[in-house]
């Protein structure tokens, strides 16, 4: 726990905004791959 407090506000910021990131590559990774699905699919 006291390692946590002595994290500065600005680093838990920024590890958040890193986990958001990484998240937002994640899903429009997925994205992709549902979309060439559909792709495929439809045969185009």
């Amino acid at each position: 726990m006291s390692r946590r407090k002595k994290l500065k506000f600005k680093d838990l910021f920024n590890e958040n905004l890193d986990t958001l990131l990484r998240d937002k590559q994640e899903i429009e990774k997925i994205e992709r791959r549902i979309e060439q699905r559909h792709i495929d699919k439809l045969g185009i």
